[in-house]
């Protein structure tokens, strides 16, 4: 159905956008500095399955009415900054007990990893770069003279969310490696929780203030 030059191509152009540091990445780094690694990898899957609802969305025609409309668009930009916003100032409030989160409590595991689970994919979900990509991009590297455009779309969004999964959790796990070494100081510990929630709530202003000027 798809040619291997094909893969290859949308592959190599998938990983070139994936490495540039963006929102997901700074929304992983952030969560792995105020929360942990835990936090920071359930928060890339996540992220990743919010990604695959926007494939499907593009996949159905719904992501090139996001694409061309200004209004939703920036709708949607609106809601994920503001939800960003609002995950870095939860963060940034509670950066003091930080300390006690550390040990955990086995009961509320489960809870807290739906919650990271759930944020990550709001935030997969509404996040314009992805958007677009999948919406303007994506669509260039199929062949509809082959016929099943919607699943050959689904396969590239597939590989997109593959690797994204596989790099995200690289920047999760060193950003989560860096915060054991603060975590020695209850001090330095708050101070990087702090600066986690910073970063989201910086994230979150910059997409809001930024994007389509048309």
């Amino acid at each position: 159905m798809m040619s291997t030059g094909q893969l290859l191509a949308f592959s190599a152009m998938a990983l070139a956008i994936i490495l540039i540091p963006g929102p997901t990445v700074l929304f992983v780094v952030g969560r792995a500095l105020a929360h942990g690694r835990g936090t920071a990898l359930t928060s890339v899957v996540g992220n990743e399955i919010g990604a695959l609802a926007l494939v499907v969305a593009v996949a159905l025609g719904i992501g090139s009415i996001v694409e061309r409309s200004v209004v939703v668009f920036t709708a949607l930009k609106l809601a994920g900054a503001a939800y960003l916003v609002y995950l870095g100032v939860q963060a940034f409030r509670h950066r003091r007990s930080l300390t006690e989160a550390i040990g955990g409590a086995g009961g509320a595991a489960g809870r807290s990893r739906a919650r990271d689970l759930w944020q990550g994919f709001v935030v997969g979900a509404t996040n314009p770069k992805t958007t677009v990509f999948f919406a303007a991009v994506l669509p260039q590297f199929v062949d509809r003279g082959h016929g099943h455009v919607p699943l050959q779309m689904l396969v590239f969004g597939l590989i997109f969310v593959v690797i994204a999964l596989l790099c995200d959790s690289c920047w999760g796990l060193a950003a989560g490696a860096a915060r054991g070494w603060f975590a020695r100081s209850p001090r330095r510990l708050a101070a990087i929780g702090g600066t986690g929630g910073l970063m989201m709530i910086g994230l979150g202003v910059t997409i809001a203030a930024t994007g389509r000027k048309d």
